[in-house]
């Protein structure tokens, strides 16, 4: 029978632990043991979340796999049930949140990576495409960031008219696009830039500057418009 958590050395118990000593003590297991709170007769909470942190198949220390375990995939291990299950994937969500950029006006883009921090928190978890509009005042600050479309594992076909309506609409100059690649891999597709070119040009028709078009992977990010200006730099 394994030990129960109360028969644990003081400094061994999460609970206990993370009082003394602070959070950052704690391994990626009593974290989790904490969020489930309670074992079964058979193991402790730590060696419960032991197991769940063993489901990682990419062979690293990375939790961001815990965010796409569904609730069924949580409830086929023993002792985590339904209200465990909804404990993990709550505690995965309000860590995505922390991290989101809510308070957006009035930041100002001046590069790539001034976007792909507003976004990479969010959008590297995502399991299908999504597309959104980063609406920009003369001063390149955010005014508005708009969801535009929601696709499936390949690029989002959405129309022109659907991306340009909003900056029409409440009369911004510049707009930013903003997607997610699912496989992790930022790099643009033939697809991607095509795209690209043709929003470009539609929106120069109407007034409207598309400034670029970042494309999030997993901790990772691509300027297409960097992309072209690199490759014709190259052919030059």
């Amino acid at each position: 029978m394994s030990i129960k958590i109360k028969e644990l050395p003081e400094l061994e118990r999460p609970y206990e632990k993370l009082e003394l000593k602070g959070e950052k003590a704690l391994s990626n297991a009593e974290l989790l043991a904490i969020i489930i709170k309670t074992g079964t007769k058979e193991e402790t909470s730590v060696e419960l979340a032991q197991r769940i942190l063993k489901l990682n198949d990419t062979k690293t220390e990375d939790l961001n796999y815990l965010q796409n375990l569904s609730l069924e995939e949580l409830m086929k291990i023993k002792g985590i049930g339904r209200v465990k299950a909804i404990q993990i994937k709550a505690t995965c969500e309000l860590a995505i949140r922390m991290f989101q950029t809510t308070n957006y006006k009035l930041i100002k883009i001046t590069k790539p990576h001034d976007v792909a921090k507003m976004f990479m928190s969010e959008l590297k978890f995502e399991k299908v495409e999504k597309l959104k509009l980063v609406l920009l005042n003369n001063k390149n600050e955010v005014i508005k960031i708009k969801d535009i479309a929601t696709g499936g594992t390949n690029f989002i076909n959405t129309s022109i008219k659907d991306i340009i309506a909003e900056p029409i609409k409440i009369g911004v100059p510049k707009i930013v696009l903003v997607h997610n690649h699912p496989s992790g891999d930022s790099t643009p597709s033939k697809e991607d830039i095509i795209y690209t070119n043709t929003i470009y040009d539609s929106a120069m028709l109407m007034g409207i500057e598309l400034v670029d078009h970042i494309i999030i992977g997993n901790m990772n990010y691509t300027s297409i418009f960097q992309e072209i200006l690199s490759k014709d730099e190259k052919s030059n």
